[in-house]
């Protein structure tokens, strides 16, 4: 395997761990690509961007995973 190919598997693996992360592993997968596909056309560096962000970085931080809140279990070196 490539070091390219390596890396763009790792970039996968992660990502993957993201969308379970965030409890959404067992989501309708249009859904999911939907809602990415919208978080897409935020302009980065606005405020909703900032707003997502700040989202993003407190679930990363938090310490147990609870089904009816977007907070995660897994530490934060999945970022």
């Amino acid at each position: 395997m490539t070091a390219d190919r390596k890396r763009r598997a790792r970039e996968k693996f992660l990502l993957g761990g993201i969308v379970v992360k965030a409890g959404l592993s067992t989501t309708d997968r249009a859904f999911l690509l939907g809602g990415l596909t919208e978080l897409a056309r935020v302009i980065s560096g606005s405020a909703e961007h900032r707003r997502l962000r700040d989202i993003g970085e407190e679930a990363f931080k938090a310490p147990s995973h609870n089904p009816s809140s977007p907070h995660m279990t897994e530490d934060a070196g999945w970022r």
